[in-house]
């Protein structure tokens, strides 16, 4: 069978291609916007990339095409699909056709941090020797893959996203996968594009609470208003808390400032006796929103079968997903850091995140407002503050912005320039960078591969002596 998948570059769908081919398909697709991580593991897994969208890209005929929620009406190719009347189908709806029958669903849902929970939890199974099976919305680094199919006996951990399915399906993609467990893990505002305003996503969010069963799991974070909102509008399910509120049966607590080192209580009942156990991880990772994650994430493998020391310990050889706080290089001692975060929580958090692990140097910051929701400017009041914890912000206009950054510089509490051309933001990056800095790239698209051509230019500066 030759499935055909369109927007296959993407994170989700690009996992997709990886499971299809596993389950012995022959796999094709096409794309407009290529980078890494996600083109160079398609290239590696030997899947046929079509560079554009074209009605040609269709031949020869596939059996099924897989429409990505990227593309709408107007797109050649989607034309091309309708006109030639093939079978199309979501890639929420594919997977819950065709991988999640007859599996243990574990759905991670939140605004932030899904991707490194579910790494965490994916991670945490495999190393209690239960060989899950995973779709994830970036690489984890431990597995060097986004998806596989895992033990059909395993549960399966899937990246549960809020955002539209499709075109012509405007549910949220997790109203598909009907898991047995669901972590909440955060809820704010967000996808300014199709929602009105944080009602709309509680609503989704509860549509995902409706689909798990009786005898299934809800692990909601506490201190979390809009996820009590949603969970007011009924749950069917058990229901357990985690985070630092002394109710929650699932706490941690810092024992250091940036979060490398944190102590896990687990407060449970058996046979009406009330039992505590605690464990200690000491890990890579930095800052409270990750320490979370991985309490989350040990809350689920615990009830999968993980006991808490052992999952603990595991923690301590967990890698960082691509694009989460991932260090791409270092030249003459500065330090170019890689961050999904384009979110103004996202961004504080892991600029707070990075400045509490260390006192190496400076900050840079450097942002993208990429995102559809930064694009409409839905959040641009919160930007300003959101470097805080920087020494210094760069940020990057990119072409199509509806609204001025100019105002976000105006309110920096922190030194701020603002830059609209790669090549000008580079040699101001250089300029400025000097030993022991850290700078932190962060955004949610390619960035027109800055990374490679920032650790290029350092290398050029230091090499003759102009930095």
């Amino acid at each position: 069978m030759h499935l055909h998948i369109l927007g296959i570059c993407g994170t989700f769908m690009g996992s997709l291609a990886l499971l299809a081919r596993e389950l012995g398909l022959t796999v094709s697709g096409s794309d407009a916007n290529v980078y890494p991580p996600m083109s160079t593991q398609l290239e590696e897994a030997g899947i046929a990339l079509c560079e554009g969208y074209s009605a040609d890209n269709l031949w020869p005929r596939p059996d099924r095409v897989v429409i990505g929620n990227a593309l709408s009406r107007g797109n050649p190719e989607v034309e091309a699909v309708l006109d030639l009347g093939l079978a199309y189908v979501s890639g929420p709806e594919w997977l819950a056709e065709q991988v999640l029958p007859g599996r243990r669903v574990i759905a991670v849902a939140g605004t932030h941090g899904k991707t490194t929970t579910a790494s965490l939890l994916a991670w945490l199974l495999e190393s209690g020797g239960q060989a899950p099976g995973f779709l994830i919305g970036g690489v984890p680094r431990n597995f060097g893959v986004s998806a596989r199919l895992g033990a059909q006996d395993a549960p399966f951990v899937v990246e549960a996203d809020e955002y539209d399915t499709a075109f012509f399906d405007k549910r949220s993609k997790f109203v598909h996968y009907r898991p047995e467990i669901a972590i909440l893990g955060n809820l704010e505002f967000d996808h300014a594009d199709i929602f009105e305003d944080l009602g709309a996503i509680e609503r989704q969010f509860h549509h995902l609470v409706r689909t798990v069963p009786g005898r299934g799991r809800l692990l909601v974070a506490d201190g979390e208003p809009a996820l009590d909102r949603v969970l007011e509008m009924g749950a069917w399910t058990p229901v357990e808390r985690f985070g630092t509120q002394a109710t929650s049966p699932w706490r941690l607590e810092l024992e250091r400032e940036d979060a490398s080192r944190f102590r896990v209580i687990h407060e449970r009942h058996d046979g009406g006796a009330e039992v505590n156990e605690d464990a200690v991880v000491d890990w890579a990772l930095t800052g409270a929103h990750n320490a979370r994650n991985a309490l989350a994430a040990l809350a689920v493998a615990s009830a999968c079968g993980v006991d808490l020391p052992r999952g603990a310990a595991a923690l301590s050889r967990f890698a960082t997903p691509r694009r989460r706080q991932e260090l791409r290089g270092e030249v003459a001692n500065i330090q170019v850091i890689d961050d999904f975060a384009h979110h103004p929580t996202a961004i504080a958090a892991t600029l707070e995140g990075l400045r509490a692990a260390t006192s190496r140097g400076r900050l840079l910051a450097v942002i993208e407002p990429r995102s559809n929701t930064m694009r409409l400017g839905s959040l641009r009041d919160r930007l300003a503050a959101s470097v805080a914890a920087a020494d210094a912000a760069f940020w990057f206009e990119p072409p199509g912005l509806d609204w001025s950054l100019s105002p976000v510089l105006e309110a920096s509490p922190v030194p701020a320039r603002l830059l609209d051309d790669l090549d000008a933001l580079v040699a101001a990056l250089v300029a400025e960078a000097r030993p022991l800095d850290r700078i932190v790239v962060m955004s949610n698209g390619g960035f027109g591969g800055i990374h490679e051509k920032l650790l290029a230019a350092l290398e050029v500066a230091h090499a003759d002596g102009t930095a």
